[in-house]
């Protein structure tokens, strides 16, 4: 007899209704060497009701039971422990329920009376390794499709922005929440429809997962269809929220969010939030919260349609940064006490880099550092660069001919 490859115990469940053969497994398994505890039940039910309270790394399953019998035993023993190897046993005339035992799941077969430590040790590691790398591959493969429905969910929540080469310039980041995790509703979008007018939209949709995601998918989707097709201010919100409406799969699901249009000729920000906090304003090296009235959140209260606007002068050159709570919700010491607006400011003052890029990559690991890495919310940040210098200058109106003299 060859003793264990490594040193590794094993929990076996012997499902077997006939005691001489329950004693001969027991027998058996002792001179195989294997580090084992042995449980033993004669039914189907029973044997469920274990693998409740302890699932088994094996289990060693007869297809004769006073309560069930056939292949389907082997999808009911998965079923309750659907980690757990399982080895059939068969009698001496029907090898071939052994084999067919195989195509419905189960990892090995033994045939009673043809059974000797050896082969039994064999069986019962290589089965339990067996359903380890059945596990592992399906988790990879599950990790697979999750990375191809990321990248679907991703293009739509995050698209190609539609910026002109001379205006603006804009940098984006988003993060899901929690790790491996679908991304949320958080989504944003910027477009530029003539005149140097910029257009951003920056949401949150209540909650977290697919659902949330394809509800944010779908109504940036509407705010860029609506934007290209001239609609503006409170009159866009409120097609966007008749969107979420009709969308949404709860009622309870809502929406915050920032619209924007930057106007770099008349040097105008025009802002409508509703349900969400201010934009942040950069300029001369400094970050301050823009003010602006608020609005009532989307799907909240519909039909109240309560969404003021608020046109701020810019400055010459800058930014502005608009982004979800996520950013902000995290802790940030021992004491528990919450980010906020006014430790974002504080970071982001204190940056010693200005470069768009290096800065949101630098404010997100301080924001997740301070909060010691308990990511738990979504999070989207747009960031807005201008310089009205780069801004062409407006074409002259035709003038009138002089008049020829007569």
């Amino acid at each position: 007899m060859s003793a264990p490859a490594a040193e590794q115990h094993y929990d076996i469940l012997l499902v077997e209704d006939d005691a001489g053969d329950a004693l001969l497994v027991e027998e058996l398994l002792v001179d195989t060497g294997l580090s084992h505890t042995l449980v033993w039940h004669k039914s189907l039910a029973a044997a469920r009701t274990a693998l409740a309270e302890r699932p088994a790394a094996c289990v060693l399953l007869d297809l004769h039971l006073p309560d069930a019998s056939g292949l389907s035993l082997v999808g009911a023993v998965q079923e309750a422990a659907p980690d757990t190897a399982v080895v059939v046993l068969t009698g001496l005339s029907e090898t071939h329920a052994g084999v067919e035992a195989l195509a419905t799941g189960a990892q090995d077969y033994l045939v009673k009376g043809k059974v000797d430590p050896d082969l039994l040790q064999r069986v019962v590691r290589y089965a339990v390794q067996r359903k380890q790398a059945e596990r592992a591959k399906a988790a990879l493969q599950a990790g697979e499709l999750r990375a191809q429905e990321n990248a679907r969910l991703e293009r739509g929540l995050l698209p190609p922005l539609m910026l002109g080469a001379t205006t603006a310039t804009a940098t984006t980041r988003y993060l899901p929440g929690r790790e491996r995790a679908l991304l949320g509703g958080d989504f944003l979008d910027v477009v530029e429809t003539g005149d140097h007018l910029v257009h951003a939209v920056v949401g949150d949709v209540s909650g977290h997962g697919p659902d949330a995601a394809a509800l944010g998918v779908c109504l940036r989707i509407a705010w860029r269809a609506l934007v290209l097709g001239g609609h503006r201010g409170a009159e866009l919100l409120r097609l966007l929220e008749q969107m979420l409406i009709a969308e949404r799969g709860r009622s309870d699901m809502f929406t915050t969010c920032t619209l924007l249009t930057l106007d770099l000729r008349a040097r105008t920000v025009t802002l409508h939030l509703a349900g969400h906090h201010e934009p942040l304003l950069t300029s001369d090296g400094t970050t301050r919260e823009l003010p602006a009235r608020h609005g009532i959140a989307l799907g909240i209260a519909p039909g109240v349609e309560l969404w003021p606007a608020t046109t701020v002068p810019l400055p010459r050159s800058g930014a502005l940064t608009v982004y979800t709570d996520g950013l902000i919700e995290g802790h940030t010491d021992t004491h528990r006490s919450r980010l906020g607006t006014d430790g974002l400011l504080r970071l982001l003052n204190a940056a010693s880099v200005t470069d768009p890029d290096a800065l949101l990559d630098r404010l997100i690991a301080d924001v997740r550092k301070l909060n010691a890495d308990r990511h738990t919310d979504d999070l989207a940040i747009l960031r807005l660069d201008w310089d009205t210098a780069l801004v062409p200058a407006q074409p002259l109106p035709p003038q009138p001919a002089a008049p020829r003299p007569g």
